[in-house]
């Protein structure tokens, strides 16, 4: 495969069908259900990155374009003989539609797969909104809510501002101990951190561990080979102090996804998440116009870069898993570039997150913008891991 064009653009996805590869069937589905935030995040993908469709899209899902998504959700679903999908709420703030939108569009799409497809829904909130109303219908529901937050009060103020400059620390910590009610605990996903290398990494885990969530996603901040992310080669240190301290005998209940989904790969077990490992790819994104897109956190790469040029009114999804940049991200080993492949950690790290990868001339094909950071928590982990067993 050539180096001098960007790939995937390169990948040939009818000699990969003629060749006798199939792709895997999307299982997660994310309904942008309302395009704009009542946060200004400083390092929000979407708002502040390469990326600015955003602002052509309407602000909320019409109920024609939940119906279309509703209708294709479950033609895909019955098509490949799932007997289950996830429905992910997302935005923007995906609360700002309202209760009356969003349980309107959980019926939809339940009514549209039943009774073969069983549907489970999460959202992803910044919890601003997130009052005893909307717990009590999503408990009814069955959604599941995951929050994001960096820290405490100090940390997380520190980029997760209101659209008025102030901290957004007191509003989400109200909605986390409303959450934190052992009555809605079932629907307690869980907490989503952007690492920042200015916070210390104990503090921030203990600052988070206080809510008392069932996991915790630590996310590295995205960026490319052509905008690297400032600190590179210093998260290893932060996620290795953090791992050092969580590791023990004894530790609390509350998972750490990064450090789980290593020692399970290391043990020989599948990835849940695209951060790590080789488990192909199956979600996809359907935006408020109804426009279906690759994982959004491609916004980082490109203008355009997470387009299709498909519409959920016109086409089903199993369009859209020929694309090249899905196939690309449901590929394994195949897809990656050949300095990953020859690592050791190729399995375990997987080439890291897809958008981490971008260079420009070629593309996705080079390893993660955070390969040292990676190699070396992977290296550290599987340390612990052989001492422990041997």
């Amino acid at each position: 495969m050539s180096t001098e064009a960007e790939w995937p653009a390169t990948l040939d996805v009818g000699a990969l069908l003629a060749g006798g590869w199939r792709p895997e069937a999307f299982r997660q589905f994310i309904l942008k259900v309302h395009s704009r935030c009542n946060l200004a995040c400083t390092y929000c993908y979407v708002y502040t990155l390469a990326d600015q469709s955003w602002e052509s899209q309407p602000r909320v899902m019409s109920p024609e374009v939940v119906a279309a998504a509703a209708f294709r959700i479950a033609e895909h679903a019955r098509a490949h003989a799932l007997p289950s999908v996830e429905v992910i709420l997302h935005g923007g703030e995906p609360l700002l539609a309202g209760l009356d939108r969003l349980t309107a569009l959980v019926h939809s799409v339940r009514a549209a797969c039943a009774p073969e497809v069983a549907v489970s829904f999460s959202v992803q909130t910044n919890g601003v909104l997130l009052t005893e109303s909307f717990l009590q219908t999503f408990l009814e529901l069955g959604i599941r809510i995951g929050v994001s937050l960096d820290g405490g009060e100090e940390a997380n103020d520190r980029h997760r501002l209101t659209l008025g400059g102030r901290g957004s620390y007191a509003s989400v910590a109200r909605a986390l101990d409303l959450l934190g009610r052992e009555e809605f605990r079932p629907i307690y996903g869980g907490i989503l951190c952007t690492i920042d290398l200015a916070n210390d990494p104990v503090e921030t885990y203990e600052a988070l561990a206080v809510f008392r969530p069932p996991r915790i996603d630590m996310l590295l901040p995205h960026g490319t080979w052509a905008e690297p992310p400032p600190g590179i080669g210093a998260y290893a240190d932060w996620l290795i102090t953090l791992f050092d301290h969580w590791y023990q005998p004894g530790r609390p209940a509350t998972w750490i996804r990064i450090f789980q989904e290593i020692i399970g790969l290391l043990l020989g077990g599948r990835s849940g998440f695209e951060s790590v490992g080789l488990t192909p790819s199956t979600l996809v994104v359907v935006e408020t116009d109804g426009t279906i897109e690759q994982s959004d956190f491609l916004k980082v790469v490109a203008p355009g870069a997470a387009t299709t040029g498909l519409r959920i009114a016109d086409h089903p999804f199993d369009r859209v898993l020929h694309h090249p940049g899905v196939a690309a991200r449901q590929l394994g080993l195949a897809g990656l570039s050949d300095d990953c492949r020859a690592c050791r950690f190729a399995e375990t790290c997987g080439g890291g997150l897809y958008a981490h990868r971008y260079r420009q001339g070629t593309g996705h094909l080079n390893p993660s913008v955070y390969c040292t950071d990676l190699y070396r928590l992977i290296s550290h982990v599987q340390a612990r891991l052989t001492r422990d067993i041997s």
